[in-house]
């Protein structure tokens, strides 16, 4: 199991630690892992020395955290050999001709899609599949936790109905889908990570700098609904009545029309509408949306404007082929008729 991350501090950590036993369907007895300073504090005579939030997370959990010893193979080789084999084919090299990653999300799709190929293929020494060996084993693994281990991840933090949290009496924005669920905040170096649950995994919503009180830290993509950080955003149409239905089927020009006429002030609207349908039954759909969708652009939304623009555009439509006189032929005034001036 891969999961790229940003950083390796305690609480991203944790949250792999989650992701995977929830993946997985249970705890084992306890789990392997590299000296890094997040697990292992120092060592003395050479004990390792735990760290206190990793054993309380292990404890939370109910596995036991086991460090590696340096040098030896049979313990430091079984905490390395995924981190090689998933370098070998995940890291772009002139080897496996793998091309950069245009975003961190499509590095994570790439984990997941390398994670379910090695997972699903018939393993060299068993010979067989881990994901069916999987379902063997989760009957001895010990039972999950509903929530997960916070003290590590964060504090707690419910996202409002602006797509907010606040965190230090800052108000920080979280990307759409989230609103009323619960989220982690920590603190890394000089940003704030909100973590979130999404079906069994803790994913990373969003990184922002720390800020202060009344300095809000807000994103525009969070918000796609508002472009430009606008309030007021671009209404859509919901006919209701077979009237509205009827005006709004004639394309998208009649939609245009009735976006900027109710914002223009304009008056008797729906009779205009009805007016528009009876001349789309008479000179068809197409030049009324045409006509309809000029209107809007122009603000045009008088009494006569449509009709008008409808035969305009009737007109042009109907001219026929252009006579070009002859470049021989001038009908200028010559000055022929100044020759018998004086005779």
């Amino acid at each position: 199991m891969v999961i790229p991350v940003w950083d390796c501090t305690l609480g991203t950590l944790v949250s792999c630690l989650d992701t995977t036993l929830r993946r997985l369907g249970g705890a084992p007895t306890y789990v392997l892992t590299d000296n890094a300073k997040t697990v292992t504090v120092e060592h003395i005579a050479g004990i390792a020395v735990r760290h206190p939030q990793i054993i309380a997370a292990g404890r939370y959990y109910g596995c036991q955290v086991e460090s590696c010893v340096p040098y030896d193979p049979e313990s430091k080789g079984g905490a390395e050999a995924t981190v090689r084999i998933a370098k070998a084919d995940l890291v772009p090299t002139d080897a496996n001709l793998r091309g950069q990653y245009a975003t961190f999300a499509d590095l994570a799709k790439a984990c997941d899609q390398w994670c379910e190929q090695v997972n699903n293929r018939r393993h060299r020494s068993t010979g067989q599949i881990p994901a069916d060996r999987l379902h063997i084993e989760r009957r001895l693994l010990h039972r999950l936790p509903e929530e997960p281990f916070a003290l590590a991840l964060g504090e707690e933090r419910l996202v409002n109905d602006d797509q907010t949290i606040s965190f230090a009496s800052v108000r920080y924005s979280t990307p759409p889908g989230h609103v009323g669920t619960k989220v982690w905040c920590r603190i890394v170096g000089e940003e704030l990570v909100v973590t979130a649950r999404q079906s069994t995994d803790l994913v990373e919503l969003v990184r922002h700098r720390i800020s202060t009180p009344g300095a809000p830290r807000i994103l525009d993509e969070h918000y796609p609904g508002h472009p430009d950080g606008r309030s007021v955003h671009r209404p859509i149409p919901k006919p209701r009545t077979e009237a509205e239905i009827a005006f709004l089927a004639i394309g998208p020009g009649a939609e245009r029309w009735l976006i900027e006429a109710g914002p223009a002030g304009a008056v008797r609207i729906r009779s205009k509408m009805a007016r528009a349908v009876e001349l789309a039954t008479v000179v068809g759909e197409g030049l009324v949306d045409q006509a309809l969708g000029l209107a809007a652009m122009h603000g045009r939304f008088a009494d006569d404007d449509l009709p008008a623009i409808i035969d305009h555009l009737d007109a042009a439509a109907s001219v026929g082929i252009t006579v070009r006189a002859d470049e021989a032929h001038s009908v200028q005034p010559g000055t022929g008729g100044w020759q018998a001036l004086g005779q």
